[in-house]
């Protein structure tokens, strides 16, 4: 007799190596498994799809990507690069530098990889190659800084996380930053020490005056309030994580009305892009939900944690094993479908030992993130290798020693709780 839980995800998997798109991939899993299993109603399909996305911190999604989007529109984007300039334009590698630095302070204004990612790509790399960096090396950059997003207050994916495993999004946000900073540094002396071998000149040979950087700072200090307003308006109770994805769209028109660079067609278009995005990205939800669903169901999670409690008594085992899994996970499965599949099955077993939840929901962030830097589906690397014309044999090539870097720092986040629950224990 056909298992049809093993049936529905052979058939996910297969159609995933096919390039299918995701949310249809992982649906095709969930209609399999319901024409298996022709006791059960297939009215019970169409319910797990559309409660799946029925969750009041899901709004968020929308809201921040709006916010971000607008952000685009407003000249923020060339105002804070002006800002990493002026601060950075003095070290080795100068422009490699900005655009890391720049990931970090966007992350907490776009909170998508790929839409910085994609930005970045079109301002710094063309840039980067006319002073002399390699297009390969200007690519990784771009890329791998990218993976900095997500962490950096308000991620998308800690949004996701928290209202998969019920977590507190505020302290998730939080609990982000020390991993986002931690990266960010390790990347910046990375590339000041290739960027010596090799001969990348600084920007600059002067540093900028007190009345520059006065100047950088003055245009760019009403952006850079964003993530402070947040994180302080979440702490203090002024508004939740959902709602402040509502004063994160007001706050980029208010920035739209300060900079006269926004118009209605630009409003228009940033809706039209909202809208696709968000849509995408709940379709995803959605269709993983349901097969989340299937695997509670069919109590796959209680026999997964029994046998890993049985073999497991390590909690560091456990979070090494949980590594190398969702390394591998990440390598084929878009993130956020992983995360609401997997968090289900894995939290559970991580709260049995227990791990920090923040810890852990900081490392899976990261696994998944890695991921979306990893042949042979990553993300980041098809979206940066697409907008740079890089070839991805020459992008692969480049990146090891970044891979190497990022492994370090997953190391250290499943090692050292404090770097993912200092923050949060600071706070609150």
């Amino acid at each position: 007799m056909i298992d049809p839980v093993a049936c529905s995800a052979v058939i996910m998997l297969v159609f995933l190596f096919l390039k299918i798109p995701v949310f249809i991939s992982v649906l095709s899993g969930g209609v399999c498994y319901f024409l298996l299993m022709p006791h059960m109603p297939g009215q019970i399909f169409a319910q797990r799809v559309i409660s799946g996305t029925e969750s009041i911190p899901l709004l968020a999604i929308p809201f921040f990507v709006c916010a971000g989007v607008f952000m685009n529109y407003t000249g923020v984007t060339k105002r804070i690069m002006d800002f990493c300039s002026v601060l950075l334009g003095t070290f080795t590698g100068g422009l490699a530098q900005v655009a890391i630095l720049l990931s970090t302070l966007m992350g907490g204004l776009s909170g998508s990889n790929l839409a910085d990612a994609a930005m970045e790509a079109k301002m710094l790399v063309p840039s980067m190659v006319e002073r002399g960096f390699s297009k390969p090396f200007a690519s990784v950059v771009t890329a791998t800084s990218a993976i900095i997003t997500p962490l950096i207050p308000p991620g998308i994916a800690m949004i996701i996380y928290g209202s998969v495993a019920n977590l507190s999004i505020g302290k998730l946000f939080i609990g982000g930053i020390g991993p986002g900073v931690m990266l960010c540094v390790l990347m910046m002396l990375m590339v000041s020490v290739i960027s010596h071998k090799r001969g990348y000149k600084p920007m600059r040979t002067e540093r900028a005056t007190f009345g520059e950087f006065c100047t950088a700072l003055k245009a760019a200090f009403l952006p850079l309030c964003l993530p402070f307003l947040i994180i302080g308006g979440i702490r203090v109770g002024l508004f939740t994580p959902t709602e402040a994805g509502a004063v994160a769209i007001v706050y980029s028109l208010f920035l739209g009305a300060v900079y006269h660079e926004m118009r209605l067609r630009d409003i228009l278009t940033g809706i039209y892009e909202t809208v696709t995005t968000s849509a995408s990205i709940m379709i995803i939800i959605g269709a993983a939900s349901t097969f989340a669903w299937i695997l509670t169901k069919e109590r796959i999670p209680q026999e997964l944690a029994q046998m890993m409690i049985t073999f497991l008594q390590s909690p560091f085992l456990f979070l090494l094993i949980v590594n190398l899994f969702l390394l591998v996970v990440g390598m084929f499965l878009e993130g956020n479908a992983a995360m609401i599949i997997l968090v289900p099955l894995l939290a559970p077993i991580a709260a049995h030992f227990g791990i920090d939840a923040y810890q852990f929901a900081i490392v899976v962030i990261f696994n998944l993130a890695i991921g979306a830097l990893s042949p042979p589906m990553g993300t980041l690397m098809f979206v940066t290798c697409g907008v740079t014309k890089c070839r991805m044999s020459d992008f692969i090539r480049e990146a090891v020693p970044f891979y190497i870097l990022l492994l370090l720092c997953l190391f250290l986040l499943t090692a050292f709780p404090v770097f993912s629950s200092g923050f949060i224990s600071l706070f609150y």
